[in-house]
């Protein structure tokens, strides 16, 4: 019987990990691929729920509200950029000045802490009464996502992102201008952060001011889950996105059947931090384990030299 409520619980936790490997997808743009820990994204998922609730609310369509919620995160992510660059604030503090402005935003848009809405009232996406319809839906926006990023990043703009990120300084001298790559990379990251908050609003029947808190950690845990478990197989760009996904879902089953053990809820938060040290001791220890020895590159060297 217990196993059976495990099983029956288990497609509510899938959904939840696609919705969140969208965010995460936002989270890996910034970390992965800019090198930046951007930690917005803890104020943007709430204003991309606080949005897309609202503009349900005043009765708009459905991909109106996504369009805006979407837009929403943009815009976040444009005075995240300006602010580390335009105005010399490093990275992560500029985050979290953001971050702790859009608490007061979203309680503007909100018109105080929470609202609510039911699918039985509007005509949502998603919803957790249909689970599996759910999956289906958010699947398909992952997909589309992964190809639409495969195919920006393939671009000369997305090229220059991505040599921005890995390299600023080779970057510029190549006439790269590295702080508008930045500040684009951010854009899209907390778009799509903001594009899963109005996904998972929809999801769960309501947003909330503080429905963003923590995200960055359950972001940052599906990032490294996905490429600790599927870095040596997926090697495609579009590959790795799908692993980021993939570690989202990993993650809420985890946390399901940790749940499902009677573990209390309260623990929770440390969980996801034990989850999290695990998978990157995991990510580490591979690195030192298969790292060749100094002395099989000498001897590499020295063979080459000889040749």
């Amino acid at each position: 019987m217990e196993i059976a409520n495990l099983l029956n619980a288990l497609p509510g936790a899938i959904g939840q990990g696609l919705i969140w490997g969208i965010m995460a997808i936002g989270v890996f743009i910034t970390y992965k691929i800019l090198d930046i820990a951007d930690l917005t994204v803890d104020g943007t998922l709430a204003t991309g729920g606080a949005v897309c609730i609202m503009m349900l609310r005043a009765d708009y369509p459905i991909w109106t509200a996504l369009l805006f919620a979407f837009a929403a995160g943009l815009l976040a992510g444009l005075i995240s950029g300006l602010l580390h660059t335009a105005m010399g604030i490093p990275a992560l503090l500029a985050g979290i000045l953001t971050q702790y402005a859009l608490w007061s935003v979203n309680l503007q848009i909100l018109a105080g802490a929470n609202q609510s809405i039911s699918v039985d009232k509007y005509a949502l996406l998603i919803s957790s009464r249909f689970v599996t319809e759910a999956i289906g839906i958010v699947a398909i926006f992952a997909v589309i996502i992964i190809a639409l990023l495969y195919w920006f990043f393939g671009t000369s703009l997305g090229c220059g992102i991505r040599a921005s990120g890995a390299n600023p300084n080779m970057s510029r001298a190549q006439g790269i201008n590295v702080n508008l790559n930045k500040i684009i990379g951010l854009m899209l990251s907390n778009g799509l952060v903001a594009l899963s908050g109005g996904l998972l609003a929809q999801y769960q029947g309501f947003a909330d001011v503080k429905m963003g808190i923590g995200s960055i950690v359950i972001g940052l845990a599906a990032v490294i889950i996905g490429e600790t478990i599927f870095g040596r197989i997926f090697k495609n760009f579009a590959l790795r996105l799908l692993g980021v996904v993939l570690g989202a879902i990993i993650y809420y089953v985890v946390l399901q059947t940790i749940s499902w053990f009677g573990i209390d809820s309260d623990f929770q938060k440390l969980l996801t931090a034990v989850i999290v040290a695990i998978f990157l001791a995991i990510s580490y220890w591979k690195g030192r384990l298969f790292r060749p020895s100094k002395r099989y590159v000498t001897a590499k060297s020295t063979e080459k030299e000889e040749a």
